[in-house]
């Protein structure tokens, strides 16, 4: 019998939500659709897997049963079809870089020509993620080696190279009380609703909410996005603000959004990061040392 694996990570999210609504939340689907999907895997196996009821889905013996067996089937496929995609782009020589959104700002560009400067014949792939992923398909297995906002879930597990370091700047709508301001002190936008990043993103969420600068004040959230072109829809519609790199006045300009520095955050830092369990392929290391040379070069010392 052929299962599709998506079936299994669906069953997986109820298994381990025991809700539906939580679960289709999380797999950012709709609940319809995601019951159709519960139901179809039920059909095909021939057994009930849950039981219904108002307070949620619980398992039977036999979803019990296949939840307890799941994880390492998906495990098991995920960690085989990493393994195909790295022999494809290791035989195309294709190095795949993943990014969340502005990568290493305008740095990007001139570590890719100097990668290409050390490694002739080979080219790099781009790969951007939505922000449920902070390590931009690097501990999935999506990518190689990844140009990453600092700091991220995770990132003690990998093996990181600060590249830059830039400021924490406020984007605002055009018609935002505070959008004349040249500075804006944090404290003052405590009660404004923030547009987050999806729960899945862990505690970067947290930290581009600047919890660790509110001192115990709570957060309003107003809107959460996955993605930039959200991110900047929610803010331009008067959904909320955010905090974001100082980068962005730099690459996502808008009519309607506006970006003003901001006092009372931390910074933020770009690192290049790579998985530091096995041995690190010799492509992978030359990419680190070109993204490190650029770096080094454009702030000495």
């Amino acid at each position: 019998m052929d299962i599709d694996t998506r079936l299994l990570r669906y069953f997986a999210a109820v298994a381990e939500e025991g809700h539906l609504t939580r679960a289709a939340e999380r797999l950012f689907i709709s609940q319809p659709a995601l019951t159709k999907q519960v139901k179809q895997l039920e059909a095909q196996l021939g057994v009930e897997l849950f039981v219904r009821s108002r307070n949620g889905m619980t398992l039977t013996a036999a979803g019990a049963a296949l939840a307890a067996a799941v994880p390492a089937v998906l495990d098991a496929w995920g960690t085989a079809l990493s393994a195909t995609k790295v022999a494809a782009a290791r035989a195309a020589r294709v190095l795949r870089v993943g990014f969340v959104a502005s990568a290493a700002n305008e740095l990007t560009q001139h570590i890719i020509a100097e990668f290409a400067r050390r490694r002739p014949g080979w080219r790099v792939r781009m790969l951007q993620t939505g922000w449920d992923d902070p390590t931009a398909g690097l501990t999935g297995g999506a990518a190689d080696v990844a140009l990453l906002r600092l700091p991220f879930p995770g990132q003690e597990r990998v093996g990181v190279e600060v590249l830059l370091t830039e400021d924490r700047w406020l984007a605002l709508p055009a018609g935002h009380r505070l959008a004349d301001r040249e500075v804006i002190d944090f404290h003052e936008v405590l009660d404004e609703p923030f547009v987050a990043t999806p729960d899945a993103s862990g505690w970067w969420r947290d930290y581009w909410l600047a919890v660790d600068a509110r001192e115990g004040h709570p957060v309003t959230v107003g809107a959460v996005a996955g993605n930039p072109d959200e991110w900047l829809n929610a803010i331009a519609n008067g959904y909320g603000i955010s905090l974001t790199p100082e980068a962005t006045a730099r690459f996502y300009q808008r009519p309607d959004v506006v970006y003003r520095p901001v006092r009372g955050v931390s910074h933020s830092q770009v690192g290049v990061a790579w998985v530091r369990e096995g041995e690190v392929p010799q492509v992978v290391r030359d990419f680190v040392r070109s993204a490190v040379t650029v770096s080094r070069r454009v702030s000495p010392g």
